[in-house]
This record gives structure tokens, sequence and C-alpha cells, in this order.
């Protein structure tokens, strides 16, 4: 049998039908990209927030807050993160 998998992807397109939560939704979009791409590089590099920290010069619970979406971290800070990894910080506006 057969299952479809159901993904973040399909959960937030069927959410967003939903005016109050599309508002919410464009409100957190920044802070959402942050920590997504912050956890996917983290992840693909096979690193710990504890690691990641020590390298930035951080705390552990600085990367957790930005993973969190609860943290607003300032340029310099993403700055040295993206240099961790042997990244270029880019910011847009769209």
């Amino acid at each position: 049998m057969s299952r479809k998998i159901y993904t973040f992807e399909d959960d937030l397109k069927y959410r967003l039908k939903n005016p109050s939560f599309r508002k919410a939704w464009e409100k957190s979009e920044v802070e959402y990209l942050v920590s997504k791409a912050l956890i996917e590089k983290r992840l693909a590099r096979r690193m710990s927030q504890r690691a990641l920290a020590k390298k930035a010069k951080t705390t552990q619970a600085v990367i957790s807050r930005i993973e969190g979406m609860s943290a607003n971290p300032s340029i310099n800070l993403l700055k040295k993160i993206a240099a961790v990894f042997d990244s270029k910080l880019k910011i847009s506006f769209s």
C-alpha cells in the first residue's frame, strides 16, 4: 500500500489559505528563512549548535534562539556564522 507523505510545504500551502495565518506567516517569514538556512547549513556540515557557536564566538543558546526564531541576530553575527560555513551573507529586498 502506498502512503502519500504529507510534507511541511503541503501543510503550509493549506494553512496559507487562512487569512489570519497568512498575515502571521508573512510577519515571521524572514525569521523562518534565516532559521531554515542556518539549520540546513549546520546539518549539512554535521555540526552541533555548540560547535557552530564556538567557531562564531557566540553561545549555543544564541544559535538555538536563532534556529527557534526567537532571536533577532545582528548582521555582524550573521556574517560571523556565514564565515564559519565559508559562505557569504546575502541580504535582498524584493
